[in-house]
């Protein structure tokens, strides 16, 4: 009796750890049962498609109210933290389009958001399919799926010109700064560490925001914000891992040449899509458990009874 409190602490803690190991692998075969893999790998690939034309629409569009070099230099953050072992081949792309906007013209504007809407397109799909949920009977008008990735990219680009007013405005408290007193502002060598922040930032809001409006179903606000949070630390993670394998590790410019750059950019953004579903999946079943009154640990599909603690 006297070492029972002892350990019962210790049988708390096996038991939390699990009941964490049986919901994750609950949610990792109801992932591979939903086709996930195969999901991540369209996202990944209409990502592909849209990246390009996308960042070239915003640039394109914005440039007349901010300048293009700060917007440039904003977009290679963000393209850092998409494809951070070959960034520089997207933004390159970018450049290429910007340089010839005068012969896409009007005309060719329609075409950018065609293709800039791809990967939202899918990635709504594949939500829909991992965020499955006949008991809810949900339906949304076909205008609303048709206009919500522009919705996005309207809340992307205020988010960048945001974003890059800000940066000028520091840029220039930093010229004033220096004309008055001769030396940088105290925090003008911050900056790069705040960009970063701030992409991260915008990373996680753009998950959890996709956790909360692409599902079908409803999602509760704070399991979309931490699904987003979660998904971008793991990204994060993933992403300097990647850079790190690229960069010391991979043999892939020996296996494909000439491709190889194409290929590392589309591993890297599958594997964001893939971190990016795996967290959907984690919600939805979350959810899932929540509309049947079930706790998180238990599988839904068998309603299992819960035993008293």
């Amino acid at each position: 009796m006297s070492d029972t409190p002892a350990r019962s602490p210790q049988r708390r803690a096996w038991r939390l750890v699990s009941r964490v190991a049986r919901f994750a692998w609950r949610v990792l075969v109801t992932f591979l049962h939903n086709r996930g893999l195969l999901l991540a790998g369209g996202v990944g690939y209409n990502i592909l498609l849209s990246i390009v034309p996308l960042f070239a629409l915003l640039v394109v569009l914005l440039a007349r109210v901010v300048d293009e070099q700060q917007l440039l230099t904003l977009l290679s953050i963000q393209a850092r933290h998409l494809t951070p072992a070959h960034a520089e081949v997207l933004l390159d792309a970018v450049r290429s389009l910007l340089d010839s906007r005068e012969a896409i013209g009007f005309l060719g504007l329609p075409v950018l958001l065609l293709f800039s809407s791809f990967a939202f397109r899918m990635l709504e799909d594949a939500l829909a399919i991992i965020f499955h949920a006949p008991e809810a009977h949900v339906r949304r008008s076909a205008w609303v799926s048709v206009l919500m990735p522009y919705a996005f990219m309207l809340v992307l680009g205020a988010g960048l010109m945001a974003l890059t007013l800000l940066v000028s405005l520091a840029d220039g408290l930093n010229t004033l700064w220096m004309a008055l007193l001769g030396r940088e502002l105290p925090l003008a060598g911050l900056s790069d560490t705040a960009l970063n922040l701030t992409s991260f930032a915008g990373v996680f809001l753009l998950f959890s925001a996709i956790y909360k409006v692409l599902p079908l179903v409803k999602v509760a606000p704070r399991r979309a914000l931490a699904g987003g949070f979660v998904a971008a630390l793991l990204w994060e993670g993933a992403r300097l891992l990647l850079v790190y394998y690229f960069a010391h590790l991979s043999f892939v410019n020996a296996v494909y040449g000439s491709l190889a750059t194409l290929i590392v950019v589309l591993l890297t953004l599958e594997v964001g899509a893939l971190i990016l579903l795996l967290g959907a999946q984690v919600i939805a079943e979350l959810e899932r458990n929540a509309r049947l009154g079930l706790p998180w640990h238990l599988d839904s599909r068998h309603r299992a009874i819960s035993r008293v603690d």
